[in-house]
Protein backbone atom coordinates (compact mmCIF):
# COMPACT_ATOMS: atom_id res chain seq x y z
CA UNK A 1 0.00 0.00 0.00
CA UNK A 2 1.28 3.48 -0.90
CA UNK A 3 2.20 5.66 2.07
CA UNK A 4 0.94 9.19 1.36
CA UNK A 5 1.38 10.53 4.88
CA UNK A 6 4.12 13.12 4.26
CA UNK A 7 5.57 12.88 0.79
CA UNK A 8 6.69 16.51 0.72
CA UNK A 9 9.03 16.05 3.71
CA UNK A 10 11.06 13.21 2.21
CA UNK A 11 14.58 13.83 0.98
CA UNK A 12 15.00 14.17 -2.76
CA UNK A 13 16.89 11.21 -4.23
CA UNK A 14 19.22 11.12 -7.21
CA UNK A 15 21.83 9.31 -9.28
CA UNK A 16 24.98 11.28 -10.21
CA UNK A 17 26.62 10.06 -13.41
CA UNK A 18 30.02 11.37 -14.56
CA UNK A 19 30.17 12.60 -10.98
CA UNK A 20 33.75 13.87 -10.94
CA UNK A 21 34.42 15.09 -7.42
CA UNK A 22 30.69 15.25 -6.61
CA UNK A 23 30.25 18.96 -7.24
CA UNK A 24 26.67 18.56 -8.46
CA UNK A 25 26.00 16.72 -5.22
CA UNK A 26 27.55 19.57 -3.28
CA UNK A 27 25.27 22.00 -5.09
CA UNK A 28 22.10 19.99 -4.56
CA UNK A 29 22.72 20.09 -0.82
CA UNK A 30 21.74 18.20 2.31
CA UNK A 31 18.08 17.83 1.30
CA UNK A 32 19.20 15.44 -1.43
CA UNK A 33 20.39 11.87 -1.03
CA UNK A 34 22.68 10.29 -3.60
CA UNK A 35 21.82 6.63 -4.21
CA UNK A 36 24.43 5.90 -6.89
CA UNK A 37 27.43 7.80 -8.27
CA UNK A 38 29.72 6.90 -11.13
CA UNK A 39 32.99 8.12 -12.63
CA UNK A 40 35.83 6.12 -14.15
CA UNK A 41 38.56 8.75 -13.78
CA UNK A 42 40.96 7.64 -11.05
CA UNK A 43 41.75 11.10 -9.68
CA UNK A 44 38.14 12.27 -9.66
CA UNK A 45 36.93 9.02 -8.13
CA UNK A 46 39.46 9.31 -5.31
CA UNK A 47 38.35 12.89 -4.67
CA UNK A 48 34.70 11.89 -4.60
CA UNK A 49 35.32 9.11 -2.10
CA UNK A 50 37.31 11.40 0.21
CA UNK A 51 34.41 13.84 0.34
CA UNK A 52 31.35 11.59 0.16
CA UNK A 53 32.43 8.04 0.93
CA UNK A 54 32.45 5.03 -1.37
CA UNK A 55 29.42 3.00 -0.27
CA UNK A 56 27.40 4.07 -3.32
CA UNK A 57 30.25 4.84 -5.75
CA UNK A 58 30.94 2.87 -8.93
CA UNK A 59 34.26 3.51 -10.70
CA UNK A 60 33.57 1.47 -13.83
CA UNK A 61 33.19 2.75 -17.37
CA UNK A 62 29.61 3.86 -18.03
CA UNK A 63 29.32 1.09 -20.65
CA UNK A 64 29.78 -1.49 -17.90
CA UNK A 65 27.06 -0.16 -15.60
CA UNK A 66 23.87 -2.24 -15.74
CA UNK A 67 20.27 -1.50 -14.84
CA UNK A 68 20.60 -3.98 -11.98
CA UNK A 69 23.20 -1.67 -10.42
CA UNK A 70 20.55 1.04 -10.08
CA UNK A 71 18.55 -0.64 -7.38
CA UNK A 72 16.13 2.11 -6.38
CA UNK A 73 13.64 4.49 -7.97
CA UNK A 74 14.94 8.06 -7.70
CA UNK A 75 13.60 11.54 -8.36
CA UNK A 76 16.52 12.72 -10.50
CA UNK A 77 19.38 11.45 -12.63
CA UNK A 78 22.12 14.05 -13.10
CA UNK A 79 24.68 13.70 -15.91
CA UNK A 80 27.51 16.22 -16.34
CA UNK A 81 28.79 14.18 -19.27
CA UNK A 82 32.33 14.70 -20.64
CA UNK A 83 32.85 18.00 -22.46
CA UNK A 84 36.23 17.42 -24.10
CA UNK A 85 34.74 16.85 -27.57
CA UNK A 86 32.35 19.80 -27.29
CA UNK A 87 34.33 22.69 -25.82
CA UNK A 88 36.23 25.46 -27.59
CA UNK A 89 39.42 24.07 -26.09
CA UNK A 90 38.54 20.52 -27.16
CA UNK A 91 38.78 18.65 -30.43
CA UNK A 92 35.28 19.20 -31.79
CA UNK A 93 34.49 15.52 -32.35
CA UNK A 94 31.01 15.85 -30.84
CA UNK A 95 28.97 13.10 -29.21
CA UNK A 96 28.78 10.60 -32.06
CA UNK A 97 25.61 8.67 -32.79
CA UNK A 98 23.25 6.68 -30.60
CA UNK A 99 24.78 3.30 -29.92
CA UNK A 100 28.24 4.24 -31.29
CA UNK A 101 30.13 3.10 -28.21
CA UNK A 102 33.55 4.55 -27.57
CA UNK A 103 33.60 6.94 -30.56
CA UNK A 104 34.14 10.04 -28.42
CA UNK A 105 34.40 10.78 -24.73
CA UNK A 106 31.38 13.08 -24.89
CA UNK A 107 29.53 10.23 -26.61
CA UNK A 108 29.41 8.54 -23.19
CA UNK A 109 26.05 10.30 -22.90
CA UNK A 110 24.40 7.60 -25.03
CA UNK A 111 24.94 4.64 -22.68
CA UNK A 112 23.62 6.85 -19.87
CA UNK A 113 20.40 7.42 -21.80
CA UNK A 114 20.22 3.70 -22.59
CA UNK A 115 20.26 3.03 -18.84
CA UNK A 116 17.41 5.50 -18.38
CA UNK A 117 15.49 3.75 -21.15
CA UNK A 118 16.06 0.44 -19.41
CA UNK A 119 14.63 1.87 -16.20
CA UNK A 120 11.66 3.14 -18.21
CA UNK A 121 10.94 -0.37 -19.39
CA UNK A 122 10.79 -1.41 -15.73
CA UNK A 123 8.51 1.56 -14.92
CA UNK A 124 11.04 3.15 -12.59
CA UNK A 125 12.73 5.84 -14.65
CA UNK A 126 13.67 9.05 -12.78
CA UNK A 127 11.05 11.77 -12.82
CA UNK A 128 13.69 14.30 -13.87
CA UNK A 129 16.92 14.29 -15.85
CA UNK A 130 19.54 17.04 -15.93
CA UNK A 131 22.21 16.98 -18.63
CA UNK A 132 24.91 19.60 -18.08
CA UNK A 133 27.69 20.62 -20.45
CA UNK A 134 29.52 23.47 -22.17
CA UNK A 135 27.53 25.77 -24.46
CA UNK A 136 29.47 24.36 -27.42
CA UNK A 137 26.96 21.52 -27.32
CA UNK A 138 24.38 23.91 -28.79
CA UNK A 139 26.34 24.89 -31.89
CA UNK A 140 28.69 22.01 -32.69
CA UNK A 141 27.81 20.20 -35.92
CA UNK A 142 25.25 22.88 -36.68
CA UNK A 143 23.23 21.89 -33.62
CA UNK A 144 22.86 18.26 -34.73
CA UNK A 145 24.23 16.85 -31.46
CA UNK A 146 21.79 18.95 -29.47
CA UNK A 147 18.95 17.85 -31.73
CA UNK A 148 19.91 14.19 -31.34
CA UNK A 149 19.82 14.49 -27.54
CA UNK A 150 16.39 16.13 -27.54
CA UNK A 151 15.06 13.52 -29.94
CA UNK A 152 16.27 10.70 -27.73
CA UNK A 153 14.77 12.28 -24.62
CA UNK A 154 11.41 12.40 -26.38
CA UNK A 155 11.70 8.75 -27.40
CA UNK A 156 12.14 7.63 -23.79
CA UNK A 157 9.16 9.56 -22.45
CA UNK A 158 10.36 13.03 -21.48
CA UNK A 159 9.52 16.63 -22.25
CA UNK A 160 12.56 18.88 -22.14
CA UNK A 161 13.94 22.36 -22.30
CA UNK A 162 17.31 24.02 -21.83
CA UNK A 163 18.68 27.05 -20.01
CA UNK A 164 22.09 28.67 -20.03
CA UNK A 165 23.37 29.64 -16.58
CA UNK A 166 26.61 31.58 -16.22
CA UNK A 167 28.51 31.23 -12.96
CA UNK A 168 29.33 34.95 -13.16
CA UNK A 169 25.91 35.71 -11.64
CA UNK A 170 26.98 33.91 -8.46
CA UNK A 171 30.79 34.00 -8.36
CA UNK A 172 33.52 36.10 -10.04
CA UNK A 173 34.16 33.50 -12.77
CA UNK A 174 32.79 33.50 -16.30
CA UNK A 175 31.55 29.93 -16.79
CA UNK A 176 28.42 29.63 -18.97
CA UNK A 177 26.93 26.14 -19.06
CA UNK A 178 23.87 24.66 -20.72
CA UNK A 179 21.49 22.63 -18.56
CA UNK A 180 18.96 20.43 -20.32
CA UNK A 181 16.13 19.66 -17.89
CA UNK A 182 13.78 16.82 -18.83
CA UNK A 183 10.58 15.85 -17.00
CA UNK A 184 8.34 12.81 -17.49
CA UNK A 185 5.38 13.58 -19.74
CA UNK A 186 2.83 12.42 -17.18
CA UNK A 187 3.89 15.01 -14.60
CA UNK A 188 1.63 18.04 -14.37
CA UNK A 189 4.14 20.88 -14.50
CA UNK A 190 3.20 23.91 -12.34
CA UNK A 191 2.39 26.90 -14.53
CA UNK A 192 4.84 29.24 -12.81
CA UNK A 193 7.82 27.09 -13.79
CA UNK A 194 7.59 27.72 -17.53
CA UNK A 195 6.56 30.29 -20.11
CA UNK A 196 5.06 30.21 -23.57
CA UNK A 197 8.16 31.73 -25.09
CA UNK A 198 11.84 32.23 -24.44
CA UNK A 199 13.18 34.68 -21.87
CA UNK A 200 16.29 36.77 -22.44
CA UNK A 201 17.65 35.89 -19.01
CA UNK A 202 17.91 32.13 -19.55
CA UNK A 203 17.67 31.55 -23.29
CA UNK A 204 20.71 33.04 -25.00
CA UNK A 205 21.02 33.79 -28.74
CA UNK A 206 23.08 30.60 -29.12
CA UNK A 207 20.34 28.55 -27.48
CA UNK A 208 17.70 30.25 -29.62
CA UNK A 209 19.60 29.36 -32.79
CA UNK A 210 19.85 25.77 -31.62
CA UNK A 211 16.12 25.71 -30.87
CA UNK A 212 15.22 27.05 -34.33
CA UNK A 213 17.24 24.26 -35.92
CA UNK A 214 15.12 21.58 -34.21
CA UNK A 215 12.38 19.75 -36.06
CA UNK A 216 8.66 20.42 -35.43
CA UNK A 217 8.44 17.00 -33.77
CA UNK A 218 11.14 17.98 -31.28
CA UNK A 219 9.50 21.37 -30.73
CA UNK A 220 6.33 19.57 -29.65
CA UNK A 221 8.07 18.30 -26.49
CA UNK A 222 9.93 21.54 -25.76
CA UNK A 223 9.41 23.50 -22.53
CA UNK A 224 10.59 27.07 -21.97
CA UNK A 225 11.73 26.75 -18.37
CA UNK A 226 11.55 29.95 -16.32
CA UNK A 227 14.03 30.39 -13.47
CA UNK A 228 12.85 33.82 -12.47
CA UNK A 229 15.11 36.78 -11.80
CA UNK A 230 18.85 36.51 -12.44
CA UNK A 231 20.96 36.79 -9.25
CA UNK A 232 23.32 39.74 -8.87
CA UNK A 233 26.97 39.15 -8.06
CA UNK A 234 28.03 40.68 -4.77
CA UNK A 235 30.34 43.70 -4.91
CA UNK A 236 34.05 43.05 -4.39
CA UNK A 237 33.47 39.31 -4.83
CA UNK A 238 36.76 38.90 -6.70
CA UNK A 239 38.76 40.82 -4.11
CA UNK A 240 37.40 38.55 -1.39
CA UNK A 241 38.80 35.49 -3.17
CA UNK A 242 42.09 36.51 -4.82
CA UNK A 243 44.93 37.16 -2.38
CA UNK A 244 47.35 39.99 -3.05
CA UNK A 245 49.73 39.32 -0.19
CA UNK A 246 51.17 36.30 1.59
CA UNK A 247 51.42 34.19 -1.56
CA UNK A 248 54.18 33.31 -4.04
CA UNK A 249 54.41 35.41 -7.21
CA UNK A 250 56.44 34.92 -10.36
CA UNK A 251 59.90 36.41 -10.38
CA UNK A 252 60.33 39.70 -12.31
CA UNK A 253 62.12 37.70 -15.02
CA UNK A 254 59.18 35.30 -15.38
CA UNK A 255 56.71 38.18 -15.59
CA UNK A 256 58.86 39.91 -18.22
CA UNK A 257 58.89 36.71 -20.26
CA UNK A 258 55.09 36.54 -20.11
CA UNK A 259 54.77 40.16 -21.26
CA UNK A 260 57.12 39.43 -24.17
CA UNK A 261 54.52 36.96 -25.47
CA UNK A 262 51.76 39.58 -25.64
CA UNK A 263 50.58 41.22 -28.84
CA UNK A 264 50.56 45.05 -28.99
CA UNK A 265 46.85 45.09 -28.12
CA UNK A 266 47.42 43.24 -24.86
CA UNK A 267 50.57 45.24 -24.04
CA UNK A 268 48.52 48.43 -24.39
CA UNK A 269 45.85 46.94 -22.12
CA UNK A 270 48.51 46.15 -19.52
CA UNK A 271 50.09 49.61 -19.72
CA UNK A 272 46.71 51.23 -19.13
CA UNK A 273 46.14 49.09 -16.04
CA UNK A 274 49.65 49.81 -14.73
CA UNK A 275 49.13 53.56 -15.12
CA UNK A 276 45.98 53.55 -12.99
CA UNK A 277 46.12 54.48 -9.31
CA UNK A 278 43.91 51.55 -8.32
CA UNK A 279 45.13 47.97 -8.49
CA UNK A 280 43.30 45.76 -11.01
CA UNK A 281 43.15 41.97 -10.99
CA UNK A 282 42.92 40.22 -14.33
CA UNK A 283 42.90 36.84 -16.04
CA UNK A 284 46.01 35.63 -17.86
CA UNK A 285 45.99 32.73 -20.30
CA UNK A 286 48.29 31.30 -22.92
CA UNK A 287 46.72 30.79 -26.32
CA UNK A 288 48.03 29.35 -29.57
CA UNK A 289 47.37 31.89 -32.32
CA UNK A 290 47.93 31.54 -36.06
CA UNK A 291 50.20 34.30 -37.33
CA UNK A 292 51.10 33.99 -40.95
CA UNK A 293 52.23 30.44 -41.60
CA UNK A 294 53.08 29.54 -38.01
CA UNK A 295 51.36 29.05 -34.66
CA UNK A 296 52.61 31.23 -31.83
CA UNK A 297 51.98 30.96 -28.13
CA UNK A 298 50.54 34.26 -26.95
CA UNK A 299 49.83 35.60 -23.48
CA UNK A 300 46.40 37.22 -23.35
CA UNK A 301 44.96 39.27 -20.50
CA UNK A 302 41.62 40.71 -19.48
CA UNK A 303 40.99 43.02 -16.54
CA UNK A 304 37.51 42.61 -15.13
CA UNK A 305 35.59 41.98 -11.92
CA UNK A 306 35.11 38.44 -13.22
CA UNK A 307 37.94 36.02 -14.06
CA UNK A 308 37.96 33.77 -17.10
CA UNK A 309 36.67 30.21 -17.06
CA UNK A 310 38.76 27.76 -15.03
CA UNK A 311 40.03 24.89 -17.15
CA UNK A 312 41.72 21.55 -16.80
CA UNK A 313 45.46 22.13 -17.35
CA UNK A 314 46.96 20.29 -20.29
CA UNK A 315 50.69 20.70 -20.64
CA UNK A 316 50.68 23.95 -18.68
CA UNK A 317 49.44 26.23 -21.48
CA UNK A 318 45.90 26.55 -20.21
CA UNK A 319 46.75 26.86 -16.53
CA UNK A 320 44.77 29.56 -14.80
CA UNK A 321 46.97 32.56 -14.06
CA UNK A 322 46.25 36.01 -12.71
CA UNK A 323 47.85 39.35 -13.38
CA UNK A 324 47.75 42.29 -10.97
CA UNK A 325 48.60 45.78 -12.20
CA UNK A 326 48.45 49.36 -10.91
CA UNK A 327 50.56 52.20 -9.51
CA UNK A 328 53.20 51.47 -12.14
CA UNK A 329 53.64 47.86 -11.03
CA UNK A 330 52.72 44.47 -12.46
CA UNK A 331 52.82 41.00 -10.91
CA UNK A 332 51.81 37.58 -12.23
CA UNK A 333 51.33 34.10 -10.78
CA UNK A 334 49.36 30.91 -11.00
CA UNK A 335 45.92 30.87 -9.44
CA UNK A 336 46.11 28.86 -6.20
CA UNK A 337 44.11 25.71 -5.55
CA UNK A 338 42.26 27.45 -2.70
CA UNK A 339 41.31 30.39 -4.93
CA UNK A 340 40.10 28.07 -7.67
CA UNK A 341 37.98 26.11 -5.20
CA UNK A 342 36.39 29.34 -3.98
CA UNK A 343 35.70 30.39 -7.58
CA UNK A 344 33.69 27.16 -7.95
CA UNK A 345 31.75 27.79 -4.74
CA UNK A 346 33.26 24.84 -2.87
CA UNK A 347 33.27 24.90 0.92
CA UNK A 348 36.56 25.18 2.81
CA UNK A 349 35.96 21.65 4.09
CA UNK A 350 35.92 20.17 0.57
CA UNK A 351 39.01 17.99 0.10
CA UNK A 352 40.93 18.42 -3.16
CA UNK A 353 44.04 16.54 -4.31
CA UNK A 354 47.26 18.06 -3.03
CA UNK A 355 48.95 17.97 -6.44
CA UNK A 356 48.25 21.17 -8.38
CA UNK A 357 47.57 19.41 -11.69
CA UNK A 358 45.23 16.89 -10.08
CA UNK A 359 43.29 19.53 -8.16
CA UNK A 360 42.72 21.61 -11.27
CA UNK A 361 41.66 18.53 -13.18
CA UNK A 362 38.84 18.00 -10.69
CA UNK A 363 37.96 21.70 -10.63
CA UNK A 364 38.27 22.38 -14.35
CA UNK A 365 35.97 19.52 -15.32
CA UNK A 366 33.46 20.21 -12.55
CA UNK A 367 30.19 22.11 -12.37
CA UNK A 368 30.11 25.22 -10.17
CA UNK A 369 28.16 24.69 -6.96
CA UNK A 370 25.89 27.81 -6.72
CA UNK A 371 24.23 27.38 -10.16
CA UNK A 372 23.29 23.80 -9.20
CA UNK A 373 21.72 24.97 -5.93
CA UNK A 374 19.92 27.75 -7.79
CA UNK A 375 18.54 25.32 -10.39
CA UNK A 376 17.43 22.92 -7.66
CA UNK A 377 15.64 25.63 -5.71
CA UNK A 378 14.00 27.36 -8.67
CA UNK A 379 13.03 24.30 -10.74
CA UNK A 380 14.03 20.78 -9.71
CA UNK A 381 12.56 20.70 -6.21
CA UNK A 382 9.24 22.33 -7.22
CA UNK A 383 8.91 19.81 -10.08
CA UNK A 384 9.53 16.86 -7.76
CA UNK A 385 7.04 18.16 -5.20
CA UNK A 386 4.47 18.54 -7.98
CA UNK A 387 5.13 14.96 -9.09
CA UNK A 388 4.66 13.69 -5.53
CA UNK A 389 1.40 15.59 -5.21
CA UNK A 390 0.22 13.94 -8.45
CA UNK A 391 0.91 10.54 -6.91
CA UNK A 392 -1.02 11.43 -3.77
CA UNK A 393 -4.00 12.72 -5.78
CA UNK A 394 -4.02 9.61 -7.97
CA UNK A 395 -3.91 7.37 -4.93
CA UNK A 396 -6.68 9.25 -3.15
CA UNK A 397 -8.80 9.26 -6.30
CA UNK A 398 -8.35 5.51 -6.70
CA UNK A 399 -9.22 4.98 -3.04
CA UNK A 400 -12.44 6.99 -3.37
CA UNK A 401 -13.41 5.10 -6.51
CA UNK A 402 -12.80 1.78 -4.77
CA UNK A 403 -14.85 2.90 -1.78
CA UNK A 404 -17.75 3.88 -4.06
CA UNK A 405 -17.95 0.39 -5.47
CA UNK A 406 -17.54 -1.31 -2.07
Amino acid sequence: MLDTSDKTSEKYSFFEFFAGGGMARSGLGDEWECMFANDMDRIKAATYKKNWGDSHFDSRDIHEVKIEDLKVHVDLAWASFPCQDLSVAGNGLGIGNTGSEGVTRSGALWPFLELIDGLRQESRQPRLLVLENVVGLLSLEGGRDFSAICSRLGEIGYRYGAVVIDTRHFLPQSRPRVFIIAVLRNIDTPRHLYREMATESWHTPTLMRAYRSLSPQIHADWVWWDLGLVPTLKKNALQSIVKLEGIDWHTPEETTKIISRMTPIHVARLEKAMAAENVSVGSLYYRMRREGDINKQRAEITFSDVLGCLRTPRGGGSRSRIIVAGNGQVRTRLLSIQEAAALMGLEDTYVLPEAYQHAFKVIGDGVAVPPVRFLAERLLEPLILAAREDIVRDFEGAAKQAAAFA
